[in-house]
């Protein structure tokens, strides 16, 4: 059986992230602090993904959880 995560939102979260720091990105769509992890997949088949900043800016998260450059958006938040 394939899990399938809660969808969030239907469009990217923007988050300013600074070059070098890791994230924490919820992978479940549970969370209460998206786009980052606060635990939410406890008990359940999810992990959270790691994420590291290239570079200082922003960057855009997925919120659909179903991109295929998770935990970036890639677009697919319009087929879902």
């Amino acid at each position: 059986m394939t899990k399938t995560p809660q969808i969030a939102d239907r469009a990217p979260k923007a988050v300013e992230v600074e070059a070098g720091k890791t994230y924490s990105w919820c992978a479940c769509g549970k969370s209460a602090k998206q786009p980052f992890c606060d635990g939410s997949h406890k008990g359940s088949e999810f992990t959270p993904m790691k994420y590291t900043a290239e570079k200082t800016g922003t960057a855009y998260f997925c919120m659909c959880k179903h991109s295929g450059t998770q935990p970036l958006c890639d677009g697919s938040h319009s087929k879902v």
